[in-house]
């Protein structure tokens, strides 16, 4: 009775962790969608190495985790062709919506989408030859659940490959800045095992956890990214507008603690401004495991 109790308060627990992560991101869908060609050409060298290390090759079923507008759903549906399928999913619809329009204005019919937590997604068994996921386990509740959902949503010798940050030291233009909102709003940063931007990057962490959940043949690369904007005043919006964990660590605050914070993060990106407009160092891992056959 008391270990049932247990599980009912955990499930509670988790059902409105889910909710406001949803709302996070219902909330930061309509900037994020605004920046985000800017975001996939950042990220681009990670896309095009994710995509092959998951063997995202023509005639492939893929399931795209945490997918947000989609730029990475669209390469990889370009890659698999009209014999292969593409499916985007992410916790937030508005996204979906995005990836949706998107993919018409490309003239893509293989994509289609579905809305869930990817801890929790309804598919078929051993339905996909990839699973691909772009900047979100580290922001999953509980990525070794994700995993362990998308070992069951592979074909044997189906792949996995996921893009995460590294560790704050590498990445200081998304370091910085969260530094400063946790400060201004009083706030911790994300005990370990907790969600958050660096939660996967240290060394060994991504690598663990895919052989823990049953991944073979793991492998790992890890890629420089810098960043390069034509402005520090840009780099801000797009912050503001898009990046949801840091429009969710002062979405609770005054307004005051809000302008303040704002107002120094700014400062730090300044920081980053060259003659040529914003470069700032980042760095991401690019990791991989085959679901043993």
């Amino acid at each position: 009775m008391g270990q049932d109790l247990t599980q009912e308060l955990d499930r509670e627990e988790e059902d409105m962790k889910t909710g406001d992560i949803r709302t996070q991101w219902e909330s930061a869908a309509p900037g994020w969608a605004r920046w985000e060609a800017t975001v996939a050409t950042w990220m681009e060298p990670a896309t095009e190495t994710m995509l092959a290390m998951a063997g995202v090759d023509a005639g492939a079923r893929v399931l795209d985790l945490a997918s947000g507008a989609g730029s990475q759903t669209l390469h990889a549906a370009q890659r698999v062709g009209a014999h292969g399928h593409v499916v985007a999913s992410d916790i937030a619809d508005t996204m979906l919506r995005h990836v949706q329009e998107n993919a018409r204005a490309a003239g893509l019919t293989n994509v289609t989408t579905l809305a869930g937590a990817a801890e929790d997604l309804d598919v078929a068994a051993e339905s996909f030859d990839a699973v691909i996921c772009r900047l979100g386990l580290m922001l999953f509740i509980d990525p070794a659940k994700a995993l362990l959902g998308v070992r069951r949503d592979l074909r044997p010798g189906g792949k996995v490959a996921v893009v995460v940050f590294t560790t704050a030291a590498a990445n200081p233009f998304m370091a910085k800045p969260m530094q400063i909102l946790l400060r201004h709003t009083g706030k911790a940063p994300p005990a370990p095992g907790q969600p958050g931007i660096f939660a996967l990057g240290a060394p060994g962490v991504l690598e663990r956890l895919l052989a823990d959940s049953g991944f073979a043949d793991v492998e790992q690369r890890t890629l420089a990214l810098p960043l390069r904007m034509p402005s520090a005043v840009q780099a801000l919006a797009m912050m503001q507008e898009a990046f949801g964990a840091y429009r969710a660590v002062v979405s609770d605050s005054p307004d005051a603690v809000r302008v303040a914070a704002w107002a120094e993060v700014a400062d730090a990106l300044n920081t980053f401004e060259t003659v040529t407009g914003i470069v700032a160092p980042a760095e991401a891992l690019v990791a991989a495991g085959v679901k043993p056959g």
